[in-house]
């Protein structure tokens, strides 16, 4: 039996802590590693106390019909990988690597050129994530150097996310 690439191993642990998510459109789930070592985990879901659009029953931002990449302060969920960062102290995150899987709700299928939003970037950067690798199918993945993030300021274009 061949062992599994350790990009793929991590990833099918940041796809099993998507399926806690509560996002009726689309749900991701992330974890941050350092060294060989999981420091963190997170998933999309409503802040600690309120109600997730699971247990709504609908989601505001497909109600209001907005695309994919706008509007993010309609959302109720905390995405993945904000959450992830916010269960981490800063100092476990410099040089780690956020593995990141993200599917589509009602079709099971992964998203197709899945990618932190403006405001998880933001985040990733200051956090001091120095890597993100994000699955494209089952076995195919991009890794991202978060320096390119901080250099292609994508906050200083008009193309309303990802």
């Amino acid at each position: 039996m061949e062992r599994i690439d350790k990009e793929n191993y991590y990833l099918d642990i940041a796809e099993t802590v998507l399926e806690r998510g509560t996002c009726l459109r689309r749900n991701y789930g992330a974890i941050i590693v350092k060294n060989d070592e999981i420091i963190s985990t997170g998933y999309a879901g409503a802040p600690r106390g309120r109600k997730n659009c699971i247990d709504l029953g609908y989601c505001t931002r497909e109600k209001l019909e907005i695309p994919r990449g706008q509007r993010y302060e309609m959302c109720r969920s905390v995405h993945a990988e904000a959450n992830a960062c916010l269960s981490a102290s800063r100092r476990d995150m410099i040089d780690s690597t956020l593995y990141l899987v993200g599917k589509d709700k009602k079709t099971g299928k992964y998203i197709e050129n899945a990618n932190s939003c403006a405001m998880c970037k933001r985040t990733i950067i200051n956090a001091g994530i120095q890597h993100v690798v994000i699955r494209d199918d089952k076995m195919n993945f991009r890794i991202i150097d978060v320096c390119d993030w901080i250099y292609y300021d994508d906050s200083l274009e008009d193309n309303g996310g990802y």
